[in-house]
Order: C-alpha cells, then sequence, then structure tokens
C-alpha cells in the first residue's frame, strides 16, 4: 500500500509523529492508500523552509515569477489526464468532473500568470509642491491554506496561484481524505521552476490546523470547509493577528419563475444538484417554483430526468456522477433523508439502497427528491451535501426573494426567468453572494472574485480576482519630495509649521 508523505523543501518527506490514516478509494469502499498525518513540529519545519526561500522569491522580479506560473500552467495541461485518474481514484467524481475540478483551478493560475498588471501601484504627481505620491503591493511573507476533500485541486489553485505569484510562500494543508493531488502539484510547481521551500504541503487534522492558526510567523489563512469550521477557523486566526479569509458551508436555490423554460432550467438543474454527488458548496440542492402551476410543471419534468441519471465508478464515461467520499458521509445523507420523512416532506425518489454490481461495498447514493419541503424544516435550514434535490414552493417571487435572504446561508442563488426586469430585480434585492440569471452554478471567473454572505463567508476578502491579490499582499504608500537643484528643502512645509 503507497504512502502519501509531506512535501517540504522541494521534496516528498516523512515525519515522526507515528500517526497515519488511510485514504480510500470510494468505488470499492476499501483503502488504496495511507497518508502521514503531521504534528505542530512538521509545521515548523515547513515554516522554516518557507521563511527562507520567500525572501528570496520575493525579491524575483514579477515577470519572471509571472513565467514559472506559465510553465505550471503548461505542465497541468501536459499532465491532466494523470491528475484527474488521481483525483477521481480518492474522491470517487467522475473523469469528466475531475477534469472540470482541475480546470476551474488552472483559470486561477492563468489569472496569475498577468501578476505584473496586477501588482501595479498608483502615482499622483505633484500631490504638493514638488511632492509625489506612490504606492506599492507587496507579499505579505509566509501565508497558509486549508482545503476540504470536494475539489482537491481547484481550491488549493485558487489559493496557492496568486499567492506564489505575489511574492509569497505558501503552506498548504489539504484534506486528509484525498491527498495526493496537491502533492502532485506542488511536484509540477518545482519543475515549473519554482524554488524550493516557497510552496510545502503538509498533512493532518485539528492538530495541525492548529498549529497552522497559532504559528506566529504565518501571516494569514485561507480556509475553505463548513460553517462551524469555518467560524473557528476564523476566530483562532484573527485573535492570533492573522489576516483570515474562511468560506463556509451553503444552501443555494434556483428560483424558477413561471416564464422560465423549464426544459432547460431542468437540465441545469439536474447538472447542479447531483452533479459531484452533490458535494459542491455551489451545487444546487432547493429548487423554488413561483405558484402551483410552475411547481407541477416542473416536477413533472423533474421525475423521469432524475430517474434517467447513471451513477457510477469513476471511470464510468456514461456516469453523471459517482460514489460519495465516505462511508460516513454515506451514512449521514442517509440521516437527512430520513430526517426529511419524518419532517413531513413527500419523498418523491428515495436514492438509498442503490448498490453498483460488483461494487457492493462502494459509497453510492442513487439521486433524491423531495418536495412540499417548507422553510421550518431541518434539512432545509441545513447543508446535506450530497445526491439530494428538495423543492420548496413558493407564491411569488417576493416570497422567494425574503425566503432565501432569510437562510443561514448566503453563498450563492439561481433565478430562471425570461424576465430581464425581473432578474434585474432579483440581482439587486436578493442577500446572496453570488447569483446567477439562468445559470445554475454562478461560479464567477477567475478574474473576479468568489465569496458568499452570512454564515458562507467570513473575513472581507473573497477568493482570487483581484480580492486575492488584495488578502495576499499589503499596500505601502510612500511620499516623496526631493531638495532642489543647490540641495536646499523647502522648510515651510516642515511638521508642525502651516505656513
Amino acid at each position: 500500500m503507497r504512502t502519501i508523505t509531506h512535501f517540504i523543501d522541494g521534496a516528498r518527506v516523512s515525519d515522526e509523529s507515528g500517526r497515519r490514516q488511510d485514504v480510500f478509494d470510494p468505488c470499492l469502499g476499501r483503502p488504496q492508500a495511507q497518508v502521514i498525518l503531521g504534528d505542530a513540529g512538521v509545521v515548523d519545519r515547513a515554516v522554516a523552509s518557507a521563511k527562507v526561500a520567500q525572501k528570496a522569491w520575493a525579491a524575483v522580479n514579477p515577470q519572471r515569477r509571472a513565467r514559472v506560473m506559465f510553465q505550471f500552467k503548461r505542465l497541468i495541461e501536459e499532465n491532466m489526464a494523470e491528475l484527474a485518474a488521481l483525483l477521481a481514484s480518492e474522491h470517487g467524481k467522475v473523469i469528466s468532473d475531475a477534469v472540470g475540478d482541475i480546470q476551474r483551478g488552472l483559470d486561477v493560475v492563468e489569472f496569475a500568470c498577468g501578476v505584473p498588471h496586477l501588482l501595479k501601484g498608483e502615482y499622483t504627481d505633484g500631490a504638493g509642491p514638488g511632492i509625489d505620491v506612490y504606492s506599492m503591493r507587496q507579499p505579505l511573507g509566509v501565508v497558509a491554506g486549508i482545503t476540504p476533500f470536494n475539489f482537491p485541486a481547484m481550491i488549493p489553485l485558487w489559493m496557492l496561484a496568486p499567492a506564489i505569484a505575489c511574492g509569497n510562500a505558501f503552506i498548504l494543508k489539504p484534506s486528509e481524505r484525498d491527498p495526493s493531488v496537491p502533492v502532485r502539484l506542488a511536484e509540477l510547481l518545482i519543475e515549473a521552476g519554482l524554488p524550493a521551500g516557497v510552496l510545502n504541503v503538509v498533512h493532518g487534522d485539528k492538530t495541525v490546523v492548529d498549529a497552522i492558526l497559532d504559528h506566529r510567523d504565518i501571516k494569514a489563512v485561507s480556509f475553505v470547509g463548513s460553517s462551524d469550521i469555518a467560524q473557528y477557523v476564523y476566530g483562532r486566526g484573527a485573535a492570533n493577528g492573522k489576516r483570515m479569509q474562511c468560506m463556509g458551508g451553503a444552501k443555494n436555490h434556483g428560483v424558477i419563475m413561471p416564464d422560465a423554460d423549464l426544459d432547460q432550467a431542468v437540465s441545469d438543474i439536474l447538472g447542479a444538484a447531483y452533479g459531484s454527488a452533490g458535494e459542491r458548496c455551489m451545487a444546487l440542492p432547493v429548487v423554488v417554483p413561483v405558484g402551483e402551476a410552475t411547481a407541477e410543471a416542473l416536477r413533472a419534468r423533474l421525475i423521469p430526468a432524475i430517474e434517467a441519471l447513471r451513477v457510477g465508478v469513476s471511470s464510468d464515461a456514461e456516469a453523471h456522477y459517482g460514489p460519495v467520499v465516505s462511508a460516513a458521509h454515506k451514512a449521514r445523507i442517509e440521516d437527512y433523508i430520513q430526517m426529511g420523512v419524518d419532517e413531513g416532506a413527500e419523498l418523491v425518489i428515495d436514492g438509498r439502497g442503490f448498490q453498483l454490481q460488483g461494487h457492493e461495498e462502494g459509497y453510492f447514493l442513487a439521486p433524491t427528491l423531495f418536495d412540499h419541503v417548507t422553510p421550518n424544516m431541518k434539512t432545509y435550514e441545513e447543508e446535506i451535501f450530497g445526491p439530494v434535490l428538495q423543492i420548496v414552493r413558493v407564491a411569488t417571487s417576493q416570497e422567494a426573494i425574503e425566503m432565501v435572504s432569510r437562510h443561514q446561508y448566503g453563498n450563492g442563488v439561481a433565478i430562471f426567468t425570461r424576465n430581464g426586469a425581473a432578474a434585474r430585480e432579483f440581482a439587486a434585492e436578493i442577500e446572496v453572494g453570488m447569483v446567477g440569471i439562468n445559470v445554475p452554478i454562478p461560479v464567477p471567473v477567475s478574474y473576479h472574485s468568489f465569496g458568499g454572505w452570512k454564515r458562507s463567508g467570513f473575513g472581507d476578502l473573497n477568493q482570487y480576482g483581484m480580492d486575492g491579490v488584495r488578502f495576499y499582499t499589503r499596500t505601502k504608500v510612500v511620499t516623496s519630495r526631493w531638495p532642489n537643484d543647490g540641495g536646499v528643502v523647502d522648510q515651510s512645509f516642515v511638521i508642525p509649521t502651516m505656513n
């Protein structure tokens, strides 16, 4: 059985902690590798390497740092098949989904290739008599990212690409459930020309997370995970004086207006609700048809479309999605399905009990559909994070806006309509961070920024785009005045004289 080690100072390394954790194949339900779990000593070792490397890396001009990103982009593209297969084997995504995971991260690498332009400051000539003012963006130093299991390539790339391009050194703590791809990406970055130590990967559980949050030499931490943990990470890191950026959970809604193209909406909803087995913070697990006629028409189209979905192993090119990530997570989703039944929702399609021939121990769930879900139900209020779609019926579009805006999460929302005025009003009024208009998963492109509201996001700056550049840099403003040709400085401007 292979062993997945840390990656420190440009090489895979072990440690003496003695703790290991199984990495499972979700399609088979059995271990395929073991990952070494680190401790505070491993974090110290990684930070020590990063501190040394960061000073020299920050001194490299932005154009040369961008060339490393260009080479990294090329190597990811050349190794896409290997990376996707490795990702799918540990996460359970079908290959097409795994490629999408990597590609959305690659988009941010492409954005980071423009770092010479992104780091340009501002300049004011003649702000006062003989006085010029200019600003510059400088790296923070050593920064860190803590990433979840559901996007083992995309989210690490969202963080590390802008951080490193801006001149920082980066400590990555990926999920211990699917840790191989982040290590492989680190190797590719070294191959692209990144100096050893600028990117270090450490594996671990809460012990390593707390060590990162408490380490005095780590200046900023980016996190993606559940809201409860995001709030904990944000609070502990901020209390230690760190710049924090913590993305939490979600319960995204798709509002279906009476004039929507229902065939297109159903097609969009299927991929958004069930793609990647629903294990996405930007999944669309709730549809909100406006009016009973809309609800009945939507339901009539959804049922046969859902029943036609194919669940399969990661390598099945015909499968729409694969297993969930673990036996524990499968059991958690099944508990939520039973909870929905107990709360009085109508279980239209039950995905429990599904088995795939030859993979009976795999963590598979068929798609589930609930109707007549109400906002007071716990299954509506909480994030299920699985292949479960809920229908919540409302009478008016204003009721939909108010209901969505009241929800504890505010990550993403979509409206399906042909009415431009209604869509514009919806986008302006809704209290959610990312809005799609006839777009079911409104993840912004790489040169905008990703981030939710309320319990979906803790911190003032979002992921990637210019917010990512701002998060991983600090602004220095210089006010300058030079003596005249005779070497004389006008004393009338020396504080406190106010002549």
